[in-house]
């Protein structure tokens, strides 16, 4: 098992190595050269717990490292900051089924792969014995930046500068990321989208010279977003686990096929549900699930990706891209892994903002499915979860339930589903409230949230609740064309 590039050039490095380096030297992701199929090793598996799974699946990819090292990086992840023995645990509402990935310490997704990926990130570097401080860099539409922070933060020899849009991130989102503590933590907004900041970090990887000055200084660049393998592979242990989970409580048969709906901006947790069904994962579709900023729904309808528009600002603002990064890793795979196919796609988007993929790998397509929702239908399908199940979701699960409930009614699949829930509502606690209470006069941010709570009978999670004496720490802006001042402002 080595790594690759997506764009062909012919280095293969080390599980470690690529985790190192991030992005590959000529701009494209790396990704595994085979997938190992353990569809004949599920039942095998059934009674593991996370961290065991974590282990038996994680030891596949991550060849380079031990066994011991792996359980210890596990061990040091999945512990007693995620509030549920279960780490993943799934509920059954109605006839559905919820994935809730928000138990850990920030109360997103993103904590799946940002706990243990810091320490991989470690270890990689003892391995290599590299001596040189590594700085990552990272873009964030909301909950991969306090993730990020959160999970690298104290770590020596190691810094971490986190951008993200000032205005493009909820309140609460916010608040996480600028109150951050930890001596090699460092945040900035910038006037622009999420793809700004994207792009930019993107422009920075890429860009020869200040790499070299980098160096020079003894530095070097790595990312936590799910274009680093170290980051996405970790996110395909909880497909294994939702689904053993559900063999385990009867509601379905081992080898059964199920769905799981997947709300998705950059492509990496549904990616990494790609790759379980690859591995032998008894999958049936992956529904994509888009918000108003519907560029993968067009993606999967006819095969036109195209991104020249304008990005909308909604409710699920973790969603709102309009260059998904990851859908990079799937084209290689929908093109039969022919480098020159997917250099010319992605030169297309760099000039003209727009490509096409062709028949042959439309075809190649049939694993997945797409809908989306609008700001309005999101408010109205967590109305109608809480009145008819009280049971409280965020606003990027009610884009998936509303997908999924789009696509019952399109296809007649009544296959058992599992609908990845993403967030917890307290982190977009003013849209949610508004959602169930639209008449509420409150204009503070932790009124809303004890108002919620009572409202639903829910508890407020402690990491909101420390949020309301916390010190901003973090304040400055910049434009996004000058993301390296900052960097350097850091650094030098």
């Amino acid at each position: 098992m080595f790594y690759l590039s997506t764009r062909g050039n012919n280095k293969k490095l080390t599980s470690s190595q690529a985790i190192i380096k991030g992005i590959c030297e000529d701009g494209g992701l790396y990704v595994p050269s085979e997938f190992p199929n353990i569809l004949d090793n599920l039942s095998e598996l059934i009674n593991l717990n996370y961290s065991q799974l974590s282990l038996f699946i994680l030891d596949k990819f991550l060849v380079d490292f031990s066994k011991e090292e792996l359980e210890t990086c596990i061990s040091n992840a999945y512990d007693s900051k995620f509030d549920t023995i279960d780490i993943s645990p799934i509920s059954k509402v109605g006839d559905n089924f919820f994935l809730e990935l928000y138990h850990g310490p920030t109360l997103a997704f993103k904590d799946m792969a940002l706990t243990i990926m810091p320490h991989l990130l470690k270890k990689s570097i003892e391995k290599s014995n590299l001596n040189k401080d590594v700085i990552i860099l990272t873009a964030t539409s909301g909950d991969t930046g306090k993730a990020a922070l959160e999970g690298f933060k104290d770590l020596d020899g190691i810094k971490i500068i986190v951008f993200f849009p000032e205005d493009g991130v909820s309140d609460i989102q916010k608040l996480q990321m600028k109150t951050q503590e930890g001596k090699n933590t460092y945040v900035f907004g910038i006037n622009g989208n999420f793809d700004d900041a994207q792009t930019g970090v993107k422009n920075i990887f890429n860009n020869k010279d200040f790499n070299d000055e980098l160096k020079n200084h003894n530095y070097l660049l790595s990312s936590a977003n799910s274009i680093n393998i170290g980051r996405l592979l970790p996110q395909i242990i909880y497909y294994f686990h939702s689904y053993l989970s559900l063999v385990k409580k009867n509601e379905i048969n081992l080898y059964d096929k199920i769905n799981f709906v997947i709300p998705t901006g950059n492509f990496g947790n549904i990616l990494a549900g790609f790759y379980a069904k690859t591995m032998g994962l008894p999958i049936n579709k992956l529904i994509c699930a888009s918000n108003d900023n519907n560029i993968l729904y067009d993606f999967f309808t006819t095969g036109v990706y195209d991104k020249n528009r304008n990005l909308k600002l909604t409710t699920s603002p973790s969603m709102d891209i309009l260059i998904s990064s990851n859908l990079e890793r799937l084209l290689f795979e929908l093109c039969n892994r022919d480098f020159n196919i997917l250099n010319t796609l992605i030169h297309d988007l760099n000039t003209k903002g727009v490509y096409e993929i062709s028949d042959s790998m439309k075809n190649n397509l049939s694993d997945f499915y797409a809908e989306y929702a609008n700001s309005k239908e999101v408010e109205a399908t967590i109305k109608k979860v809480f009145e008819n199940h009280n049971y409280l979701i965020d606003t990027h699960t009610a884009v998936a339930y509303c997908a999924y409930e789009k696509y019952k009614k399109n296809t007649l699949d009544n296959s058992k589903t599992v609908i990845i829930s993403t967030a917890s509502p307290y982190k977009f606690s003013k849209d949610v409230l508004k959602s169930i209470d639209c008449d509420f006069d409150i204009c503070d941010d932790f009124e809303i949230i004890n108002y919620l709570s009572k409202l639903s009978h829910t508890q407020v999670p402690k990491a909101i609740e420390k949020l309301k004496f916390s010190k901003v720490i973090h304040k400055d802006i910049y434009e996004k064309e000058n993301l390296i001042d900052a960097i350097k402002k850091v650094l030098f």
